[in-house]
């Protein structure tokens, strides 16, 4: 019967020791790598969740357009009516101001004795 001999291979040669700046720059490194897949992962999430509720509301991918486009009156729409609001409060306090200078001016006519 042959024995055989097994030969261990040397240890690889490990630096005496890491400093602070080099522990400091590995885990840097590490946890960059990890942010970075963390952060294409939540991007995957966070469209396929619109993607879904996009298409719970009946809107298919392939409409953007038109959902970007009704949109767009949507926005019009409402400063067009906000433009509406502001022109009617603003004749409104015209019409009180002109009112009440018109009854001062009856009063200081009436006071002056000018019918």
């Amino acid at each position: 019967m042959v024995h055989e001999v097994q030969v261990i291979p040397p240890a690889p040669q490990v630096p005496s020791a890491l400093t602070e700046e080099d522990i400091r720059r590995i885990v840097r490194a590490v946890l960059d790598v990890e942010n970075a897949q963390h952060l294409s992962n939540l991007d995957d999430v966070v469209l396929k969740a619109v993607a879904t509720i996009l298409t719970s509301f009946g809107i298919e991918e392939d409409d953007r357009k038109e959902l970007k486009a009704d949109f767009v009156h949507l926005r019009k729409w409402r400063k067009s009516y906000e433009q509406v609001e502001r022109v009617t409060w603003t004749a409104a306090i015209g019409i009180v101001v002109t009112g009440f200078a018109a009854a001062v001016w009856a009063g200081i006519k009436v006071l002056a004795g000018k019918p």
